[in-house]
């Protein structure tokens, strides 16, 4: 009995050990069938005819689908919480204000430099002072010039000459015609002197020799400026007085050299000054400067305001606004964009919950909006406001936009 057990238990174990061989050559083929399959193929890829001559089909070879946007998800009760908003992209018009800074100047089309046209000295002086009004016309000094003096001589006496009794033949009427030449070259030099015409007949009519000029103010303004002393000698060309007309003064103000590229003629500007509170003068500009400051990398654009009642000063600041419009362009609002110094990111709302982070290029800048240049098209929409939350749950999240290829 007892062996017939053994026997039993001795057949068990070599069924057993069988059963374990058969299974392991099996695995052991079916590893080996793939590289026995891709050998098999090697040569039929190689061979452009199958063995009866006939052309193999080429096997296309798929494109790797392109890989989808990366977004981070963030539930809408969570998104309530952290205040996020949403905004369409669209085209719109932008407008964006310069505000800067400005001084006001006199107005260099109103400034009127008066001088000696002579030789001589100041006798008496009118205006004594600088900053006071004076009309047109009004007199400013008195100079004495020794060659103004003569050439009244000589005309006195011309004319004398041409009353004496004339006389008779040709004689008579070649003198007369000197004469007449001799006195027209007299007035000549006294009105190059600036001797008015009405000055000139009255020496012609009453014969006295006028021993001093009258420099006369050719325009109603302040005396800004005054070189002339009583008692001076001066030459012919020499600055006596500067005269201001301060019925309309320019503005001056600095821009940047980034903003000059948005500012044109015409371009409307408000302008306040702190010595009239609450009071705002309309203007435009007038005239942008051709040259730019090393120093401070700002040009001048200069703009035109009425100064009513002279209360506006030369060198008073003034604050300046000009407004200017970019035109109609694609945009997102500002706070929708993230600027990390090297690029911007957009979160494009994919719905959902989900928000992808997108890389645009910025244009233009503004009031409120950026120009969108690239990277998104109208009817989008992004996340407006508390964007930099949904970036720091993306940061924390391993979510990034996809590289630029």
């Amino acid at each position: 009995m007892q062996k017939k057990s053994i026997y039993i238990a001795a057949g068990l174990i070599a069924v057993a050990l069988v059963v374990l061989y058969v299974l392991g050559w099996g695995l052991k083929a079916s590893k080996d069938l793939p590289s026995l399959a891709e050998k098999a193929a090697e040569p039929a890829a190689q061979s452009p005819h199958a063995s009866h001559g006939t052309p193999q089909q080429a096997v296309p070879v798929q494109e790797p689908a392109p890989a989808e946007a990366p977004a981070v998800e963030i539930p809408p009760e969570k998104q309530q919480l952290i205040g996020v908003k949403k905004a369409a992209v669209e085209v719109r018009a932008l407008q964006r204000t310069i505000r800067t800074s400005g001084k006001i100047e006199v107005d260099e089309r109103r400034l009127k430099t008066v001088n000696a046209k002579v030789e001589g000295w100041i006798e008496r002086l009118y205006v004594d002072f600088a900053g006071r009004y004076v009309q047109r016309g009004e007199p400013l000094a008195e100079l004495y010039s020794p060659e103004l003096v003569a050439t009244q001589q000589e005309l006195v006496s011309l004319l004398k000459w041409k009353k004496a009794p004339e006389g008779s033949g040709a004689t008579g009427d070649t003198m007369r015609r000197d004469a007449e030449a001799l006195i027209e070259a007299a007035r000549q030099r006294l009105r190059r002197f600036d001797i008015s015409e009405a000055q000139i007949r009255e020496i012609e009519q009453n014969g006295q020799i006028r021993r001093t000029l009258t420099i006369a103010s050719p325009v109603a303004g302040y005396v800004i400026q005054k070189a002339a002393v009583q008692g001076m000698k001066v030459a012919p060309g020499e600055r006596l007085f500067d005269i201001a007309d301060l019925s309309s003064v320019w503005v001056v103000a600095d821009i940047y050299e980034y903003e000059l590229a948005n500012l044109k003629v015409g371009d409307p500007a408000t302008i306040r000054l702190s010595y009239f509170p609450g009071r705002e003068f309309r203007s435009k500009i007038d005239y942008l400067y051709p040259t730019l400051s090393g120093e401070t990398r700002t040009a001048k654009a200069r703009f035109s305001i009425p100064n009513e009642g002279g209360r506006l000063k030369p060198q008073m600041f003034a604050t300046v606004e000009i407004a200017v419009l970019l035109g109609r362009k694609l945009s997102v609002p500002a706070d929708a964009v993230i600027e990390t110094g090297t690029r911007a990111l957009v979160y494009v709302d994919r719905g959902d919950g989900y928000f992808e982070p997108r890389e645009i290029a910025l244009g233009a800048r503004g009031e409120g909006y950026r120009e969108v240049l690239r990277g998104l098209k109208a009817g989008e929409t992004v996340a407006a406001s508390a964007a930099f939350l949904v970036d720091s749950e993306a940061q924390i999240k391993g979510v990034k936009p996809l590289e630029k290829k």
